[in-house]
């Protein structure tokens, strides 16, 4: 029995994929709990990930609300990064800004529920890939900035999407996709775009990378819901069933299925 603040799980790219829990300062090895009961109970306090106060509820995934409203962290610009507003001298946090969006950056294509582009920092290859439960990846350019980024993903997703469609990928597989060629029919389609892009920031700063290859992803999974039904503690405390597979963020059990990051910050304890 563990009780402690939980965060999203760690992993290690490995075949398959090995899944840790935090809690607290301990780290829960989850693979070895597949085919066994678990349960999970939420406590019933939540403490901002940042600030370390009580809140009654978790905003942008584990911090208050005081706290979500002035970290560059939680700002729209995360999400949509092509709205990057540094340069504007409005950044919230401007020594944040240096320190996670002046870095290389690199923009993707993946299959978690179909073909999707992401982008995310060199430092966050492959966790973000399994993150969204992608089973496989391509790195496609490597960029300087996170607004650069935005751009690249900008030109691209208007021939593709850049969603992942939660349910459908905890279903199953996704269908095999040929990741090279998809690259090329995309980079082909968005070459004007591309180009304009290229043009306008300094040499040197997009970069393809033609020769980059596909990374292959498998989940401990040992057997996908025909149907997803979503846990939350705030509707049942205690969530108690059997490890049927784990996939992204979401633990999948035969009562349904747990999105972990969701609940960042949430007292629980766990028992296994």
């Amino acid at each position: 029995m563990i009780e402690g603040q939980i965060k999203k799980m760690q992993t290690v790219l490995s075949s398959p994929v090995e899944y840790s829990l935090p809690v607290d300062g301990e780290l829960i090895a989850l693979n070895p709990y597949l085919g066994k009961r678990i349960k999970l109970t939420y406590l019933g306090e939540i403490k901002c990930s940042n600030c370390g106060k009580k809140t009654k509820k978790s905003y942008s995934q584990g911090f208050c609300y005081p706290c979500m409203r002035k970290l560059a962290q939680c700002d729209l610009c995360i999400m949509k990064p092509e709205t990057c507003h540094y340069h504007l001298g409005t950044c919230r946090e401007p020594e944040w800004g240096d320190a996670h969006c002046f870095q290389d950056h690199y923009v993707y294509l993946a299959n978690s529920s179909g073909l999707k582009v992401g982008i995310t920092r060199h430092t966050q290859v492959p966790t973000r890939w399994i993150d969204q439960g992608a089973t496989q990846a391509l790195t496609i350019f490597k960029v300087k900035t996170r607004l650069q980024s935005g751009q690249v993903e900008m030109a691209l997703k208007q021939h593709v999407g850049d969603k992942t469609d939660w349910r459908k990928m905890l279903k199953g597989l996704a269908e095999v996709k040929n990741l090279e060629v998809e690259r090329d029919r995309l980079l082909a389609l968005a070459a004007d775009a591309l180009n304009e892009i290229t043009a306008a920031n300094g040499e040197g700063d997009i970069e393809l990378l033609q020769d980059a290859k596909p990374v292959t992803i498998e989940y401990p999974v040992l057997e996908y819901p025909t149907k997803v039904s979503s846990l939350n503690f705030e509707k049942t405390p205690d969530i108690e069933g059997v490890l049927l597979g784990i996939k992204g963020q979401y633990l999948i059990l035969d009562c349904g299925v747990l999105n972990i990051r969701k609940f960042t910050s949430y007292n629980i304890q766990f028992d296994g």
